[in-house]
């Protein structure tokens, strides 16, 4: 046991050594200079866009792809026929009722769409390197077939004009949402598709995710000057704009024309979304070198008071955010009310209401998708799981250390808090509970598709949504498991700072947890990313053999894991018996000070383990496989056993 322990030990530290080596993969580099000119009367704009695009890759580029996704809000689009298309799918809920498997915010809506209420973004001229280029529509997606090649390592230019008709709110972006929002402009302007080691990422767009090549955006955006506008990156002209941006003290200067201007730039950022609407307040609040702000339609006291909440919240979270998961790296971040539930952008996101758990959900996707910049279409799980799991984590800490103290906060749900904190300390501490029941749901449906199947290509609504969220999550709580808690930390820490603005993909991150580890681990990826095996332990047959106690385990699920087996005795005492799984070509450390033995190895092709223990039968009195609950077992029933005196 002492030598298994000392070996895991000194390759955990030969590991953590080796996993600060900086990974080189090529990025493609661009930077927009968009002007825009919007008319609130018909809801329609013109821009043009001056595009410097740097190709980084080794190839040869011959066509280019740019994203147009409001031509997706047309009736018989992609995004409409597959909404429909998946609205024959039905399901029971969990309320026993009978359910449509469409997104209930897009449904059939887009069928029904008459010509001022669509969408469209439509290029009128587009020149590479000064000359024009041919264009071929895919509806969301324009191929840009070149008269001459973009060479490796060289910097290009690209102008187009465009013009476009803001779509009613149907997803995430458009006007007129159901909060009163008049535009919520995400996904709004001719945007250049990511080319990576994989090619061409030319996805259409369906509703899903997003990919898309870092870089710095200078956007104008002239608007009615009754309008506030609000969105990523850092107003350049905010004493002549005012709106609450104004230095303190600065007295704004009278607007005399109709319309105004407003100049935002953001840096090292992979998307730009705004709001505009001629009804909002704006707070906003400094945290160390981040400023932080809110945009809301104006209600009474009680929208105030839930809009401050979160600006408080958010101060308070964000120490304890950047210490688990890394150092938020922009100056800026905005909560922006619009869109249709909660949606994130580079050093923005959309969301419906002042709802704490989308702001911590939403802001924590500027680590795994805008700083981490994972291609979500291919691996979903990458960036709504990993957030989905940081959401919990930062969602308890904040109920239990300062949701009590926020001045926002009412008697009544203070109370709650406080009851649930002391509910939690007489019961298993599970942070992950909701993800946990999630992909327990998932498994048992009939419906699940592994996680590596594309965003976009997943069968169901249902399957897509479980596995990228909740599974997602548990990927890292049962890691956690796998590793221990705290090298699974230390693992993210370390995937941050050896992965950021790079793209990473799911064998990225595995090698980052297998060299803090010590610990092989693709076993872990190929069984829960790649199948839709799943993990059901459970106690078998006690014996006495040679004078010993002998317990028997059963593997019956198909995925294989490493097993915690806690023995309680009847004078309080414990040990816990941790049995490697052979895969793994070693054990995690000690988690806490109760007595450890660790076991040999449990090869994966067996399905029964027999482990024994000095302490005689009559001593027993519980045998508990994972005591911490953090493997998902399926059927935790058969996981304990408690022997009756």
């Amino acid at each position: 046991m002492r030598k298994i322990f000392i070996l895991s030990l000194s390759s955990v530290i030969f590991f953590l050594s080796s996993a600060t080596a900086q990974p080189d993969r090529w990025q493609q580099r661009i930077k927009y200079t968009i002007d825009v000119k919007m008319d609130v009367v018909n809801n329609q704009f013109k821009g043009t866009e001056k595009i410097e695009y740097i190709n980084n890759s080794p190839d040869t580029l011959h066509k280019i792809f740019i994203h147009l996704y409001w031509n997706a809000f047309q009736p018989n689009s992609s995004m409409d026929v597959r909404s429909r298309e998946l609205g024959k799918n039905i399901f029971t809920n969990r309320r026993g009722e009978e359910v449509q498997d469409w997104d209930a915010r897009v449904r059939d809506r887009i069928s029904k769409l008459s010509p001022t209420e669509i969408g469209y973004d439509s290029v009128m001229e587009i020149k590479v390197n000064g000359l024009a280029q041919k264009k071929v529509y895919h509806e969301t997606i324009l191929e840009v077939q070149l008269s001459k090649g973009l060479l490796p390592k060289s910097t290009n230019s690209i102008e187009l004009s465009f013009k476009s008709q803001v779509p009613v709110q149907i997803r995430r972006s458009g006007r007129d949402n159901a909060e009163g929002i008049r535009y919520s402009m995400s996904q709004w302007y001719p945007k250049v598709v990511e080319y990576d080691y994989q090619g061409w990422n030319a996805n259409p767009y369906i509703a899903r995710e997003f990919y898309g090549v870092w870089g710095d955006y200078d956007v104008k955006i002239n608007i009615d000057k009754n309008y506030m506008v609000a969105a990523t990156g850092i107003l350049q002209n905010p004493n002549s704009i005012g709106f609450g941006y104004e230095t303190p003290g600065t007295k704004v200067p009278a607007i005399t024309a109709s319309t105004i201007t407003w100049n935002f730039k953001g840096e090292n950022i992979h998307d730009f979304v705004w709001m505009a609407d001629n009804n909002v307040k704006h707070i906003s609040k400094k945290v160390g070198t981040t400023v932080l702000h809110c945009f809301y339609k104006a209600g009474d006291l009680k929208t105030d008071s839930a809009w401050n909440n979160v600006l408080w919240a958010a101060e308070k979270v964000l120490p304890y955010m950047e210490s688990r998961f890394g150092k938020y790296p922009y100056p800026q971040y905005s909560f922006i009310q619009g869109g249709d539930g909660g949606m994130e952008y580079a050093m923005a996101t959309l969301i419906k209401n002042a709802s704490l758990g989308t702001v911590f959900h939403e802001w924590m996707h500027s680590w795994y998708q805008h700083i981490m910049g994972t291609n979500e279409s291919l691996f979903p799980w990458m960036d709504e799981g990993f957030t989905s799991y940081a959401e919990s984590e930062v969602s308890e800490y904040y109920n239990e250390t300062w949701a009590p103290k926020s001045p926002y906060t009412s008697a009544a749900v203070k109370q709650f808090l406080a009851n649930q904190v002391e509910k939690a300390k007489t019961s298993l501490p599970l942070k992950q509970s909701g993800n946990y029941a999630g992909y327990f749901a998932l498994a048992k449906s009939g419906v699940e598709e592994p996680m590596s199947t594309h965003s976009d290509h997943y069968n169901t609504n249902l399957a897509y949504g479980n596995a990228a969220y909740s599974k997602g999550a548990v990927f890292l709580a049962q890691l956690g498991y796998i590793i221990s808690d705290s090298l699974r930390d230390k693992t993210l820490h370390e995937y941050y700072n050896q992965w950021k603005f790079k793209h990473p993909n799911a064998n990225d991150f595995v090698r980052v947890a297998e060299k803090v580890s010590g610990l092989a681990l693709q076993w872990y990826k190929e069984y829960w990313v790649n199948s839709t095996k799943t993990i059901d332990y459970a106690v078998g047959d006690i014996n006495i053999i040679d004078n010993k106690t002998t317990i028997t385990l059963k593997r019956i699920g198909k995925m294989p894991m490493p097993v915690d087996v806690l023995l309680t005795f009847k004078d309080g005492s414990k040990e816990l018996h941790s049995i490697p799984l052979e895969l793994m070509f070693g054990s995690k450390p000690a988690e806490d000070n109760t007595l450890r033995i660790v076991e040999p190895e449990w090869r994966w092709v067996v399905p029964e383990y027999s482990f024994t223990t000095s302490r005689d039968i009559k001593d027993l009195k519980s045998i508990e496989i994972d005591p911490t609950q953090r493997m998902a077992d399926v059927n935790r029933n058969n996981n304990k056993l408690v022997i009756p005196d």
